[in-house]
């Protein structure tokens, strides 16, 4: 008799914090991070599009995050992250505080999103990962980058 033990399933997800707050995507979505870049604004564009980024000739949007959460602006004199992503139509920058470890999350740790979250969040937001010290909030990157959802402010 052979003893077959289930297999833990785990998933990596790249880290970073907005507003305090532990957020990760899947680190397979994740092109690279990257140091604050100088940005030109597109005018007309909604709100939480700050601007384009030329990476090494390929011109990419920037997204703000904490825009697109509904989160306070980020406080004057500190400059975003970028955490590009790679989508569909190419690489999306998602603008963050800070970025943080490559975690792994075990699946059985993963749990709908926190009744505390509301507006807009709560679409992008399709649960969290109870860590050993804290929660993770997982970003549905997809979502996310999806700008025409926005209304604007």
């Amino acid at each position: 008799m052979t003893d077959i033990t289930p297999i833990a399933r785990a998933r990596q997800l790249c880290t970073f914090l907005l507003d305090g707050q532990l957020f990760g995507v899947d680190v397979r979505e994740v092109q690279e991070v990257l140091r604050y870049h100088e940005m030109t604004r597109v005018p007309l564009a909604p709100p939480v599009v700050e601007g384009l980024i030329n990476l090494r000739g390929q011109i990419v949007t920037a997204i703000d995050l904490r825009r697109r959460l509904e989160l306070p602006p980020r406080p004057a004199g500190r400059q975003p992250m970028n955490i590009v992503v790679r989508t569909d139509d190419g690489a999306v920058s998602l603008l963050v505080d800070a970025i943080g470890d490559v975690v792994e999350a075990e699946e059985a740790a993963f749990e709908q999103p926190p009744e505390a979250l509301q507006g807009v969040a709560r679409t992008l937001i399709p649960g969290a990962y109870k860590l050993a010290d804290r929660l993770l909030l997982l970003l549905d990157t997809r979502k996310a980058i999806d700008v025409g959802t926005t209304a604007a402010a």
